[in-house]
């Protein structure tokens, strides 16, 4: 079944791909990719721990608390599923950017970003205007630099919103 569904989206693949041999867009989403890996959450969620009247602590605590989560179900599910990235199966796809472990599905990079993009935006909505668009970028840039399929960062994005509502519902 996941040789079949990974033939499908190979068109989507190459076609998305093809961007990163262009140095300034693969310069680009490589920096969007590695600010995904941790930094820009730090960042934007310190500044809105800050500008937090009341709650900081809380937040802040919600906020690892659910990146720890989304860490063990991304890992759990890779390291079940075993789906090799784009570039690995596929020789007409290029890893424009080293990956962070072997397997795709689902993407950590989207998970995160997108559950941190709704987490944040609920105790402070004014940084939905930074983290929505960069959320986007970020999955975006995984396909670009042909390391994750189109499903995997589809998945990954209902994964981290699931876990960023989920975490939401408990703290309330």
């Amino acid at each position: 079944m996941v040789d079949y569904i990974d033939e499908l989206e190979l068109g989507i693949c190459l076609r998305i791909n093809a961007l990163s041999q262009k140095a300034a867009i693969r310069r680009f989403f490589t920096a969007i990719s590695r600010l995904g890996n941790w930094p820009a959450y730090v960042i934007v969620g310190v500044a809105c721990a800050a500008s937090l009247e009341s709650g900081a602590p809380l937040f802040l605590i919600q906020s690892l608390l659910t990146a720890g989560a989304g860490i063990l179900a991304y890992k759990g599910l890779k390291t079940r599923l075993v789906r090799e990235r784009p570039y690995i199966r596929h020789n007409g796809i290029v890893a424009a950017a080293a990956p962070l472990d072997r397997y795709s599905f689902p993407s950590g990079h989207t998970m995160h970003a997108v559950s941190f993009a709704i987490l944040y935006s609920a105790h402070v909505p004014a940084v939905i205007w930074i983290m929505a668009p960069f959320a986007l970028l970020v999955a975006a840039s995984r396909v670009v630099l042909g390391l994750h399929y189109p499903t995997d960062v589809a998945v990954g994005g209902a994964l981290g919103a699931t876990l960023a509502y989920s975490s939401l519902a408990v703290f309330a």
